[in-house]
């Protein structure tokens, strides 16, 4: 798997989101853009700010959890809206992520949908010799 993206999947009560790259961070990174590209259109954002991200967890799917949890929160509870996303440190149970984005503006961003949490449903982090690829389903 030489490259690397991600796709939205359909549930019957949430919504999935598949992200796969040569190595767990650009995964991790590839599903942070899937989850902003849900909430709102990632175009319509610009790069004007910074946010350091450090992270603890138990293993990498509750990593991952965190990881997307904390994008969530900054947008809903302090208004930023990260469209850039650089991990620069990852091991199982440790990220540590620079964020690039802009305070939400009503005016200015296209809103799609409301997303009230991430789920360990069908919670996947794969990495091998092909590459790694996440799945993670949202709470709409």
């Amino acid at each position: 798997m030489a490259s690397r993206g991600f796709a939205i999947l359909d549930h019957p009560a949430d919504l999935g989101i598949e992200a796969y790259g040569e190595t767990i961070a650009e995964s991790f990174e590839q599903a942070a853009l899937g989850l902003i590209s849900v909430i709102l259109d990632p175009a319509t954002v610009e790069s004007f700010e910074t946010i350091e991200v450090d992270l603890n967890a138990v293993d990498a799917e509750q990593l991952l959890v965190k990881w997307l949890a904390e994008i969530l929160y900054l947008y809903d509870g302090q208004h930023f809206v990260p469209v850039k996303f650089s991990i620069s440190s990852i091991s199982q149970s440790h990220l540590q992520a620079s964020l690039w984005g802009e305070k939400f503006r009503e005016e200015k961003h296209v809103t799609r949908l409301d997303v009230k949490a991430i789920t360990y449903h069908q919670l996947l982090v794969r990495e091998d010799e092909a590459g790694s690829r996440v799945t993670v389903f949202l709470d709409i």
